[in-house]
């Protein structure tokens, strides 16, 4: 059994501190622990290395905690349309370690196994390759990346057991599953919290091993761009007569 909190800020507590490193799962407003994001926010701890793929948006997600200044570092692949994140980068106030995606997510996934780093063709003849040992094999040049094990792993689920076994419903799995596995300690924040035996063991995304502290959350209601064709003229003619 796993301990199940009442509050996202019961569920941090004695876990945060000044400077630490966090891995936070999600991939824009998909899949983001945004109840634990808000707690963070709340404790006021600063200095924090972050990583995710992205920061959410302006005043969602991690772009909470960009504004209230506490991320000293984000190590991201995409700064999207998130303009906070952009404009503390471009303006030197924030340091930021870009990542082609499918590296970090690599990164994460070797920390979580125990595997130190990992030899990858992509970012090599790039800036992504300075400051980094390139190696050939095979006669193709190769970049050392290193692995990533933070702190603490915040992910959102569909579905948790009480003993931690966690689903990622769609889109969600994106970073949430690595991003669990890569730190000394996970908390999942779940729309569902049920009791042993209701997953199906082959359902199970997160063995519960992984997990530490659950805490109940609810359906992200945020959509980052809300596209809509326009009527055709004849349904709007139609729907006036």
């Amino acid at each position: 059994m796993k301990p199940v909190l009442k509050t996202a800020a019961e569920a941090l507590h004695g876990l945060l501190s000044e400077g630490m490193t966090i891995c936070v799962g999600g991939f824009g407003l998909c899949g983001i622990p945004e109840r634990l994001i808000d707690a963070i926010e709340a404790s006021g701890v600063r200095n924090l290395t972050v990583v995710s793929n992205n920061a959410g948006v302006d005043g969602i997600g991690l772009g909470r905690l960009l504004r209230s200044r506490q991320i000293k570092k984000m190590i991201a692949s995409y700064v999207g349309e998130n303009k906070e994140f952009a404009r503390q980068y471009l303006d030197g106030e924030l340091e930021v370690e870009f990542c082609p995606q499918g590296t970090l997510a690599e990164r994460c996934r070797a920390g979580g196994a125990g595997i130190p780093g990992f030899y990858t063709k992509t970012g090599v003849g790039t800036q992504v390759a300075e400051g980094k040992e390139v190696r050939e094999f095979d006669g193709e040049l190769y970049l050392l990346e290193r692995s990533i094990f933070a702190d603490l792993s915040l992910v959102k689920a569909w579905r948790v057991d009480e003993a931690g076994n966690t689903v990622f419903r769609k889109t969600a799995r994106n970073f949430n599953q690595p991003m669990a596995t890569a730190s000394h300690m996970t908390v999942v924040e779940a729309e569902e919290i049920v009791p042993i035996g209701t997953i199906d063991p082959d359902a199970v995304h997160l063995p519960g091993v992984f997990v530490k502290r659950i805490v109940q959350g609810a359906a992200s209601e945020h959509v980052e761009f809300r596209t809509v064709r326009p009527r055709p003229a004849v349904v709007a003619a139609e729907e006036t007569l």
